[in-house]
């Protein structure tokens, strides 16, 4: 597929989403949320990804929804249902992949930029990043998945805080709250995600694919319904290669080699 506010690399099992719109920030517009749309489809339908890297091109990694091109729309409302049609089905459709999502955080990330954030399975900033989410500032409310993941993250108290205030969240104070996983000098942070990225996509797949389902589950699920859910999951992974290759391995005392099936 090609793309026109993105690019999209896979090597060695690792799906590299660089957000390409440094001239304006990387702000989200609607063919910008087409194309994540169009990575996640290439995603669901059989591209050898194991693991999803998201980044952005230039200093910053995204803030947020581009205001200057909403204003610009002939029809406001359908542009920005459009666009959000777009970007949350692309957003459903990443969080539902086997692949966890690595979210490479440098500069700011605002509005939509933080729900991109707060939608990452796992996440690595630099040291100045600032975090902010901004909607009611301008008199808007938040999308993108922020209102569903953020209270899991964070705690429905903080959210709050977040959202209502508009305050700025620095990286330390990220990591302390749980928004993101690790902070990390700011010209580390690719470096090190890459690292994380490649770990993950020699892993195995379908185990980290039943965590993200587990998990997902695990706020709606009674005790019961979460335990049975497990059994299940559990007894899938000794259907595929990778579970009885992991028993395996430790039995014969050596690294497991994992194929994500």
């Amino acid at each position: 597929m090609s793309y026109e506010t993105l690019k999209f690399e896979i090597n060695n099992g690792v799906g590299t989403i660089t957000l390409n719109r440094p001239d304006a920030a990387n702000a989200i517009n609607i063919p910008m949320a087409k194309d994540l749309l169009k990575v996640a489809i290439e995603c669901e339908s059989g591209a050898p990804v194991r693991v999803l890297l998201l980044k952005g091109e230039g200093k910053l990694f995204c803030a947020g929804g581009d205001l200057k091109f909403i204003s610009e729309l002939d029809n406001l409302r359908a542009g920005l249902a459009e666009m959000l049609g777009y970007l949350h089905s692309a957003l459903g459709k990443i969080d539902h992949l086997d692949a966890p999502l690595i979210g490479a955080i440098t500069g700011t990330a605002a509005g939509a930029g933080l729900s991109l954030v707060s939608a990452c399975d796992l996440a690595i900033a630099g040291e100045s990043v600032n975090f902010t989410m901004a909607y009611t500032a301008a008199g808007l409310t938040p999308d993108a998945s922020s209102t569903f993941h953020l209270p899991r993250s964070i705690g429905k108290k903080r959210t709050m805080e977040l959202m209502l205030t508009n305050r700025v969240l620095s990286a330390k104070e990220g990591v302390k709250w749980g928004l993101i996983n690790l902070v990390v000098a700011d010209d580390q942070v690719i470096e090190e995600s890459e690292k994380l990225a490649r770990k993950i996509a020699e892993g195995p797949t379908q185990a980290y694919a039943g965590v993200k389902e587990m998990l997902r589950q695990s706020f709606s699920n009674g005790l019961e319904t979460q335990m049975e859910l497990e059994s299940q999951i559990f007894a899938n992974q000794l259907k595929g290669q990778d579970g009885p290759e992991g028993i395996k391995a430790f039995m014969e005392k050596r690294k497991p080699e994992f194929k994500g099936k």
